[in-house]
């Protein structure tokens, strides 16, 4: 290392298909429509934990396309964080050992949901990866680059003379304030837009954890059951400075569960509003916390879209999935967020153990009914660290290997009465009845504000005419 220098920190997602890689949501966006790539909101975390420590930090998404070991030599870090995801975990591990390859000296920590499950497994069969990162990353990153040693490092897996160590595991964070703004200036934030009208957007993590744990969620193992969340003012503050120095107006407001807290999501839409930001932003709801007010709040304060995990159109469905709503909870929020003129994106799962034709078919026609905006249909995907993984393999759900390269997309278990090939054709039908409707194509060509967006439309369009 040249003398005087500071030293590095290179933060990666890997060349691998483009994944939105939240923990959570692990999603290929080839295949599934309306589903934009989102920036590397954990990595600019992480990046910005690293600058507090005095370190240079350099973020690269080689899902879009560069040369990793060529970057490499060039930057010269001292330390390389890549986030590996379940759908590309081989491809992801393989950029790892590249990495290593090309800079023996360089230390090798790896973060991710993987790691929820598979952890001193990962260190003893990789020699080339120095640290796995158990849970929440930021914290436990700041004590390996401020030099703590290993041993008082809460959340990691690490080697000590050849053999795996497992640590205890690190609490949440409980003020999410405490955090860092993400490093914005590190990426280019032009390439991350919005899927309608194609302008820059960034995603403001609002908080973290959910208390419902789903059956098929890691929203809950990943986050924690307690909802964590930061303070309308530090919100308000990092949206200022994406508006002031990144010229950012349009925002996702991510979050396991947004608007859970009543009086706080009040309370945010009216310091927004206070605050003159002109900005539009869309956040996520489950269907029994919206009311008229808050929606009206929302609106007011610059949302414009609600997302609403719907699931499936079955009531028993989703009593067997846990997920504790009714169908007309869902129908009653839906028609609030009509009332208040704010756009719906309901998300629906086929192919869950208790699902048969029946079941698809009432799905299919609750998403007609509800009639929203836009909508995803995914196929049911057991990642490890769900109570879906663990019933799906101790019931055998699974038909040859358990392979999650297109995740949510093509089936990699059957139901109890449906195979995966009937899952994944069912699935087509139920995208191509729902955006095929010319109720559905009219209301959209007349919704249209600009070119761009009749573009995007277009695009999304022609991909889903072509899905076989």
């Amino acid at each position: 290392m040249e003398k005087g220098r500071k030293k590095r920190v290179y933060l990666i997602y890997p060349p691998s298909p483009v994944l939105n890689r939240e923990d959570r949501c692990q999603q290929p966006t080839k295949e599934l429509l309306v589903i934009p790539p989102l920036p590397p909101t954990d990595l600019m975390y992480l990046a910005a934990i690293a600058e507090e420590c005095g370190y240079e930090a350099k973020i690269k998404d080689y899902s879009l396309g560069g040369d990793l070991a060529a970057d490499l030599r060039d930057f010269c870090p001292d330390y390389l964080v890549v986030n590996i995801a379940t759908p590309t975990f081989v491809s992801d591990m393989a950029a790892v050992k590249l990495a290593k390859e090309t800079l023996p000296n360089l230390c090798t920590i790896v973060k991710g949901a993987p790691f929820l499950t598979y952890n001193t497994n990962t260190i003893y069969e990789n020699p080339y990866i120095d640290y796995v990162i158990m849970g929440e990353p930021e914290l436990t990153l700041k004590d390996i680059l401020d030099g703590t040693p290993n041993e008082e490092i809460l959340g990691i897996c690490y080697r000590d003379n050849f053999q795996p160590v497992k640590n205890e595991k690190r609490p949440f964070i409980e003020n999410l304030d405490i955090l860092p703004f993400p490093a914005r200036h590190l990426v280019d934030n032009s390439i991350y837009k919005r899927p309608d009208n194609g302008k820059v957007q960034a995603v403001i993590k609002v908080s973290r954890g959910c208390p419902y744990h789903c059956f098929f969620c890691l929203a809950t193992p990943v986050s924690g059951h307690q909802v964590r969340k930061r303070s309308a003012e530090n919100i308000i503050a990092e949206i200022r400075e994406c508006v002031e120095k990144y010229n950012i107006r349009n925002f996702v407001f991510w979050s396991d569960i947004f608007n859970i807290d009543r009086d706080w999501t009040i309370d945010l839409c009216k310091k927004i509003i206070e605050s003159g930001l002109k900005i539009t932003w869309s956040s996520n709801t489950r269907a029994n916390t919206m009311d008229d007010e808050m929606a009206s709040m929302m609106y007011k304060a610059g949302c414009r879209l609600v997302s609403i995990g719907v699931e499936s159109g079955s009531q028993k469905m989703l009593n067997n999935i846990g997920k504790r709503i009714t169908l007309d909870d869902i129908r009653n929020t839906v028609k609030i967020l009509k009332k208040n003129k704010i756009k719906i994106y309901n998300y629906f799962v086929i192919g869950l153990p208790w699902e048969t034709e029946e079941t698809v078919e009432e799905t299919i026609k609750f998403a007609i009914e509800l009639d929203s905006n836009f909508i995803s249909f995914y196929t049911a995907t057991p990642l490890p660290g769900t109570k879906y993984f663990a019933y799906a393999m101790l019931n055998k759900l699974v038909e040859g290997n358990l392979d999650f390269h297109s995740a949510y997309y093509e089936p990699v278990v059957r139901s109890h009465t449906l195979s995966k090939e009937r899952i994944f054709e069912l699935h087509k039908q139920a995208v191509k009845r729902f955006y095929l409707r010319p109720k559905f194509i009219i209301r959209t060509l007349l919704s249209l504000r600009s070119f761009a967006e009749l573009k995007n439309y277009f695009l999304a369009g022609m991909q889903l005419i072509m899905k076989r």
